[in-house]
Order: structure tokens, then C-alpha cells, then sequence
């Protein structure tokens, strides 16, 4: 069985507060884009990882795709399987490909299974993987509080735009960009935001991570700076970094040497 776990974007992220237990409360736009890793297995003897394309690190054990398999295995008999995963989608990016490959390990185990899970149920098995886990279970746009686990629906479509992401060869530490970004609430709250015509989101949809890694990472705001050089209606980070995005109505001519780059229909 195969599956394609597609990336996502965040459309603004306010840090609004540091919590005792040490994590932050954010506000974020969570929206669903056609970039895509592959995802497919088969019963086997022991259970494998094997990955093709973009490299990953580490034991297999430690892997998104696999603990996602190793939580429903916990609580039903399924056998063990080989795993086969085509990493498309960078790592560290801010586009959450790890969380998507684990979120959709658990859906294809449940419909390959016939474990009947309900879309509620997938979603707190995927809550334990990682914060924006489970929005890959639905996988619609979702406006998102809490430590980025509590959503609620929402109405947005950029559907006949052109979107260009931009990942340079540059890591932002996750630790990092946390440890020393600024909490406030904005003047105007996100999901009033969400209701303002697209043309004007440059003067109110922010991404606070920029001002502390853009501090650290001044290339990343050389690129922001070029995508709306470019013609981007809008451009900001997504999450915190370091792939940077542009909204187009056209599709435009790029040139970011040292880049990936994904041109992508929306």
C-alpha cells in the first residue's frame, strides 16, 4: 500500500505567551501545499526502514514513520513490516514533513488494517508524535492554538495562486529560534487577519520567528526581500524556518542559487 504525505505552510504565527511547563502558546494558520514524500510497506519478518531520496538520520526505532506504526501495534496484533519512504520534502524546514510521514503511516495502517479508527481517535494517536501531528489527519486548513494541538476549522483558499518555496542550504535550530523569540499578542488577532483580502496581508500577517532568525540567518531575509522582488503578493517563513515562501498570481521566474526551490500550483 502507498500513500503521498503532502508538506505544509503556516499563514502567520504569533508566539503569544511562554507556558510553565517550558513550550510556548502560538496562534498559526496551518495549510495543506502539493509537495509530497512517498509512503508504502508490506508485511515482513521484522520491521525495516528503508529511505530513498533525501537523507535521514538516526535508528530506525527514533523515526516519525516508524513510532507512528509502533504506538497502533501496541494496542492491536499487526505484523511487522518493511517500510519503504521517498523523502521528498526537506528536513528542518519548517514545512513539517516528518509530522506529515507519521500521520499518514497511521492513517494507511488503519484503512490497510481495517481498524476502524475514527478521524478523532487518529488524531490524539498523533498528538503523542508531535505537535502538528495530527493536522495531518484531516488535513485541511486549520487555524491552530494551544502549542499548535488545538484547532479549529477555518475558511481559506489560495487555490489559483502560485506558490514558490525557497529552502536554502541553512539550519535554524528549532531550540534556537524559541529561545529567543518574543511573546506578545498581536494588535490584530490572526483570525481576524485570515478575513482581510490576501493583497493586504504584508501590512498585518507576520511570522515572529522572523525578527530573532533573521537576526541570526540575514540570508533568510535577503530571500523574503527577493521573492517580493519578485512579484510576491505575499512572502513570509514557514514555521520557524528555514524554507521561505511567496504567494504569486502568475507564476514567476526564479533564481535562488544555493536554494531548493518548488514551484507548486495551489
Amino acid at each position: 500500500m502507498i500513500t503521498f504525505p503532502n508538506a505544509k505552510i503556516n499563514l502567520g504565527l504569533n508566539v503569544v505567551s511562554r507556558r510553565p511547563d517550558g513550550y510556548h502558546n502560538l496562534e498559526t494558520v496551518f495549510y495543506p501545499i502539493n509537495l509530497c514524500d512517498a509512503l508504502e510497506f508490506v508485511p515482513a519478518v521484522t520491521t525495516s526502514l528503508k529511505v530513498a531520496g533525501l537523507p535521514v538520520s538516526g535508528d530506525i526505532e527514533h523515526n516519525l514513520v516508524v513510532r507512528a506504526f509502533r504506538l497502533l501495534q501496541r494496542d492491536f496484533q499487526l505484523p511487522e513490516l518493511e517500510i519503504a519512504l521517498l523523502k521528498n520534502i526537506p528536513m528542518g524546514a519548517g514545512l513539517g514533513g516528518g509530522s506529515a510521514d507519521a500521520a499518514f503511516m497511521l492513517k494507511m495502517v488503519n484503512e490497510h488494517f481495517k481498524l476502524a479508527l475514527s478521524e478523532d481517535t487518529l488524531e490524539t494517536y498523533a498528538a503523542k508524535l508531535g505537535a502538528d501531528c495530527a493536522f495531518f489527519i484531516r488535513n485541511k486548513p486549520v487555524f491552530a492554538a494551544g502549542i499548535g494541538n488545538e484547532f479549529r476549522s477555518l475558511e481559506v483558499s489560495l487555490k489559483g495562486y502560485y506558490l514558490v518555496l525557497v529552502k536554502p542550504d541553512v539550519h535554524v535550530s528549532t531550540a534556537e529560534a524559541y529561545a529567543h523569540v518574543a511573546c506578545q499578542r498581536w494588535q490584530v488577532p490572526l483570525m481576524e487577519v485570515m478575513a482581510i483580502q490576501l493583497e493586504q496581508w504584508r501590512e498585518y500577517l507576520f511570522n515572529d520567528f522572523e525578527i530573532s532568525v533573521f537576526e541570526i540567518h540575514p540570508e533568510l531575509a535577503v530571500i523574503k526581500q527577493q521573492l517580493y522582488g519578485a512579484g510576491a503578493v505575499y512572502a513570509a517563513m514557514s514555521g520557524s524556518g528555514s524554507t521561505l515562501y511567496g504567494i504569486f498570481k502568475t507564476k514567476p521566474e526564479h533564481n535562488f542559487p544555493n536554494s531548493r526551490v518548488f514551484v507548486i500550483d495551489l
